[in-house]
């Protein structure tokens, strides 16, 4: 539905629609809405801060999630050692040798599960569940 709008312009910007009416061969209505819907609509800075607020809102949820992701695995590697060095008896001199060997035995078997994982996009991290983080 279309609706009639008159208005008072100046000589001479009624000649410049009138110029570009028929250049573009376009009615000098049409000239007047797309310079109306133009004027209406957000211009281009508005449009690029909306894209820039978007982007840094998306940024911060990422750096966000980083700092769970930290906080956890900070976390995880204190209570390991903590519990590592609570069970972990001193061994005898004569047992080290035995003891290393299987320790570099169960390291290379744990690298090669950390390769495996990482290789097929598992994280420890994703079977935490988001509600479940320290705060």
């Amino acid at each position: 539905m279309r609706d009639r709008l008159n208005l008072s312009l100046p000589v001479e910007m009624i000649a410049r629609i009138n110029d570009l009416a028929d250049l573009k061969r376009l009615t000098r209505s049409a000239i007047v809405e797309a310079a109306v819907d133009s004027f209406l609509s957000p211009d281009h800075a508005d449009m690029q801060e909306a894209a820039l607020t978007r982007r840094l809102d998306r940024l911060s949820r990422q750096v966000a999630r980083l700092e769970r992701d930290q906080r956890i695995t900070a976390e995880t590697v204190a209570l390991f050692v903590r519990f590592w060095l609570t069970i972990t008896p001193p061994l005898p001199a004569d047992d080290q040798s035995v003891a290393q060997a299987k320790g570099r035995e169960r390291f290379e078997g744990f690298v090669e599960t950390l390769g495996r994982r990482v290789q097929k996009g598992r994280s420890f991290l994703d079977e935490i569940p988001e509600d479940r983080t320290p705060s």
